[in-house]
């Protein structure tokens, strides 16, 4: 992992958010499908409400580094084989020399955004549908906040499948 590049990709939420819930896009739409008000929202300690948005960025960012870079898989399946990482074994031998002919194979922005789509329509659809559905919210909430994660996890799946 690049703690770098994680921490970046777990400003990309927040910037998204930004313009995704601004009044002049979905804000609005959102505001009255969700039963808020302006008002309403301007309550609560906002630094706090960030700081944690951020934390809580950084976990996704890590989460997506496993899905949207194939290479980790390798490095799972043999973690706890005798000779990994242990320079001039035949298992250090291999797997040096599959990173050195796989290692860059799927690493772009394209191929980790269409991972962090799929993340946003298999992972984010359900668990905020089936909230939504428990909380009695209408299928426009649904489709915001599912828009809002599928554009999000694309952006931060495609940043770190790039340069990570």
């Amino acid at each position: 992992m690049n703690p770098i590049v994680i921490a970046l990709s777990a400003l990309i939420p927040i910037t998204i958010g930004f313009i995704y819930y601004h009044p002049k896009t979905f804000g609005n739409v959102w505001m009255k499908s969700s039963g808020l008000t302006e008002e309403s929202l301007k309550q609560g300690n906002f630094p706090l409400i960030l700081l944690l948005c951020y934390l809580f960025s950084l976990f996704l960012s890590m989460a997506l580094t496993g899905i949207v870079i194939h290479q980790n898989h390798l490095y799972s399946v043999l973690m706890n084989e005798p000779g990994l990482k242990e320079e001039g074994s035949a298992l250090f031998n291999y797997v040096a020399d599959f990173m050195a002919k796989y290692g860059q194979n799927f690493r772009t922005f394209k191929h980790g955004a269409f991972h962090g789509a799929l993340t946003g329509i298999f992972f984010a659809l359900p668990v905020i549908g089936i909230n939504a559905l428990f909380e009695r919210k209408n299928w426009k909430y649904t489709a915001i906040h599912v828009g809002y994660w599928t554009v999000t996890l694309s952006l931060m799946g495609g940043v770190i499948c790039q340069f990570t």
